[in-house]
Parts: C-alpha cells; structure tokens; sequence
C-alpha cells in the first residue's frame, strides 16, 4: 500500500477524493436502501392489519357457529380478489383455533384443517410458541423468522372479549423484490448522476491544488543546481494557506536572486581589484618605454631624407603606438581618454593590421565601413575595440569561413556610432553569453578571456553599449558609441 500513498499529489487527492466520495455515496445508498426495506415492511404490515382485522371482524361467527365452508370463502377472498391499489398480495390466511389447530385456511392442500400449528414447519413452530405465550404480545403480531420466505402477521380473533382463536396472514418476501429493485435502480440512477457531476468537480478542483505543489516540488528540487523561477502569478492566484505557500516561495527566490547578484558583483569586484592592481604594475612598465619609443618615432619624422614608403610606416607605428598609450589610459583612469578623431586612416590601418591572420585562415571578409572623412569618436579606442572584436571573430570562425563588419551611423543618428561584427564560428551558450565581458571567462582554448573584458571596460569608459548574441547561425557583436559630447539615445544594442 506505499505506492499508493507515494503517488503524485496530482493523482493522489483526485483518487482519494474519488474514493471518499464513491464510499460516501454507497453508504448512503445502503442506508436509504435499508430504510426503503423497513418502510416496505411497515406498509405491508399496516395493509396487513386493516385486512386482518376485517377478516377477524368477519370470521368470528363461523368460529361460533363452526361454519367451516363459509369460513373458506371469507379467507378466499382476498387469494382470488387482484387490486391494483394492493401490489402486494397476501399468500395465505389461516385460522387457528384456541388449541392452535387449523380450523380453516386458503390452501388447505398444503395447510390441511385440523393440523396442528406445529406440524406445518418451522415457520409455525415459533409462530405457535408466540400465539401461546400468556403475556407480552403486541398486536397484530409480526414475526419474520430467520431463514425463511414468508413473512407473517397475526391478530386475535375475539367476539365480546371471548377469545375464539387467531387469524394469520402469510406474506411471500418474494413480492417485496420489485418494490425494492425498482428503489434500487433509483438509487443506482441518483447515484451515478451524484457521482458524474461531483468526480469531474474533484479532479478539477484536486489538479487545481496538486498542479502548484507538483511545480513547487521540481523547482525546489532544482535549488541546489541553480536558482529556480518563481511560480506564475496566475498559477494559484488564492490568499489561503496553499497560496501563502507559494508567495513564501517566490520571496525566497527572489532573495536568493538578490544574494546570488551580489554575490557575482563581490566576485567581479575582487577579480577586477586585482586586474587593476595588475594592470596598474603592467601599465607603469609599458608606459616608460613606450614614451620613449614615441620619441624616437617622432624624431625620426622629422628628418627630410625619409622615402614616403617609409614615412608611411613611420605614421602606421606612430598611430599604433598612440593607440596603446590611450588603451591603457582607458584602462586605468575612470574618465573619457581626449584622443583625436576617427578618421579613414584608422581603418585602413585596422584592415592592413588583421588581414595576416584572415589570409592564413583563409576567411572571406566583409567590410562595410560607411562613413565621413573623420567622426568624433576618440580613434585610439576605437580602433583598440575594432582590432579586438575583429580578432576575435577570426580566431572563432571556422577556417575558410566567414567574418563580417559593418560600421556606420545608428539607424541614420546623427550621435550615434554602430559596429556590428559577424562570424560563422561556434554558437555561444548561454552560459557563456552570461560571463562573456568577464576577465579570463574565454570561450576558445588557449585563450586568456582579456580581450573581451578590455573592450568592454573601454565601451563603458566611452559611455557606449556592447551585446553578443546568436542569429541566423552566427555570432554577432553590437557595440553603439555615443559621437563626440552628444549622447547615444540608441545605445543599447
């Protein structure tokens, strides 16, 4: 019997419910069942003693008179007389004398006269052992041996106080079946009416209940795994304790959510600390030199015998150069870095600076850089995040894929700087997507996970927006800057 009680809520209250009910509604009904019986009983009783009385009332004179054949024809009547006012009809009628012997009866083939009462069965037996009792009979008296057909009614038959003797009347139970067949096929209809409406009412109403518990059980279950959604609002939308339940769980979720944010922002804030610590050691290191590498590259500018082939480079090195002085000046000072603007020389050197790593991987790149001879967007950063996000996506793409870029005013805005850049390469997760911008969170092997995280702290240093996302089978990365003092009303991507 455990199985049963280690069902589903979803299918243990409907069944329970059920049964309750299907028991109550049999009980019931065997009562009322039991009652119709008795009131049967009763009724014939009383159309017994109407008949009985007028029967004694009748016979009395024969008795006196010893009558015999006109005795016969009044305890007849009532075999040959049918009235349908009468659905029960008597069996038979006997007259028992003072010494209970038969002075007449309706069928005296079977109950011959002059018999003594006792030798006619055991019926009569201790209906003769109750007519001679002295005392304690209440008249007309009933008697319904066990085990027996019949049932029988008795009454005195007296003239002037003068006992003469006694008239019985034998009924067959057999004639109470369709009286108490057709009250059963009632009950039965009642019933089964009683039990169509209230079953669909119960499994409605238990699923009702059952369904939260059941959702409230799986989510509970997943707890430790991760933190679970509330509960739909509409789910139980009661104040009772089953709906407290469920409000006392959504208040949990919702804490727990608060605690596991804060908990990832400690995390994020210890792991920043300490690449800032880092990046502070690196940057002071890096910037001693490359000051001096910025001078020696703007001496060598200065001297008129330079080729322009080499005086090309000279500025392609210079602009690098500079890019990574304001790279780690974005990194380590909480303010917008003052640079020049973005002009078609960076983008040329961006093309010129990754086009080694498209050809060895024989990627097919799109470029599609749509803009004015310069625009104000600081073009150290700009490229630092342009080389990163394209990088990236070669490094992503499958060999001999495909990497896009797209660069141009947002929706046709005036402030407002899009770039979007594509590849072919592995979707990202979703758990990946959730710790894409964290430091050391890479989503390719041998990668470090900074690249990512410098652009990202470089777009929010400028004010701007950047997202990822898959679509159409690729990998896409939106970053909208704000251009020059104007803000980016369209920066989220």
């Amino acid at each position: 019997m455990r199985w049963l009680f280690n069902l589903s809520f979803r299918h243990k209250i409907p069944l329970w419910t059920s049964f309750l009910i299907s028991f109550s509604i049999f009980v019931v009904g065997a009562a009322l069942m039991t009652r119709a019986y008795d009131d049967m009983k009763r009724a014939v009783v009383i159309s017994a003693d109407n008949l009985a009385h007028t029967l004694a009332n009748t016979v009395a004179p024969t008795l006196l008179h010893d009558d015999v054949w006109r005795a016969f024809e009044i305890v007849r009547s009532p075999i040959r007389a049918e009235s349908s006012l009468t659905p029960v009809q008597v069996d038979a009628v006997v007259v028992l004398g003072r010494d209970n012997k038969v002075f007449v009866s309706s069928h005296p083939d079977t109950l011959p006269m002059l018999s003594e009462a006792s030798t006619l069965g055991a019926d009569w037996v201790q209906l003769a052992a109750r007519l001679s009792a002295p005392t304690g009979n209440k008249w007309p008296l009933v008697l319904e041996p066990e085990d027996s057909n019949y049932l029988y009614v008795a009454l005195p038959v007296t003239d002037k106080d003068a006992h003469l003797g006694h008239l019985v009347l034998r009924y067959a139970k057999s004639v109470f079946h369709p009286w108490f067949i057709d009250t059963i096929w009632q009950g039965l209809g009642i019933g089964l009416l009683v039990l169509a409406v209230l079953i669909p009412i119960n499994w409605y109403w238990g699923s009702r209940m059952a369904t939260p518990l059941v959702d409230l059980a799986k989510r509970m279950g997943m707890m430790l795994e991760k933190t679970p959604e509330p509960l739909p609002p509409d789910l139980y939308p009661y104040d009772d304790e089953l709906g407290q339940l469920f409000q006392a769980y959504d208040r949990m979720v919702l804490a727990l959510r608060d605690k596991a944010t804060l908990e990832n922002e400690m995390v994020k804030s210890e792991r920043l600390a300490a690449i800032g610590q880092l990046t502070a050691g690196i940057a002071h290191e890096i910037n001693n030199p490359l000051a001096g590498l910025i001078t020696v590259v703007d001496t060598l500018k200065l001297r008129r015998d330079l080729d322009p082939r080499a005086l090309r480079s000279l500025d392609l090195i210079d602009r690098g150069l500079t890019q990574i002085r304001d790279t780690v000046a974005a990194l380590l000072v909480q303010t917008k870095v003052q640079a020049r603007p973005l002009n078609q020389h960076d983008l040329e050197d961006i093309h010129t600076l990754i086009q080694p790593q498209v050809s060895k991987r024989r990627i097919q790149l799109d470029w599609s850089a749509a803009m004015p001879a310069e625009l104000p967007a600081p073009a150290s950063l700009v490229r630092q995040i342009l080389i990163n996000l394209l990088l990236n996506a070669v490094q992503a793409a499958a060999e001999g894929g495909h990497v896009s870029l797209w660069l141009g005013r947002k929706d046709g805005s005036e402030s407002c700087l899009s770039i979007v850049v594509r590849n072919d390469g592995t979707l990202l997760r979703d758990e990946q997507l959730a710790h894409l911008f964290e430091p050391f969170a890479s989503t390719r092997a041998g990668g470090h996970g900074l690249g990512l995280w410098v652009t990202y702290q470089i777009v929010t240093q400028l004010d701007g927006r950047i997202a990822a996302r898959n679509i159409d089978g690729q990998v896409e990365f939106v970053v909208n800057l704000p251009l020059g003092e104007s803000s980016c009303s369209t920066a989220s991507a």
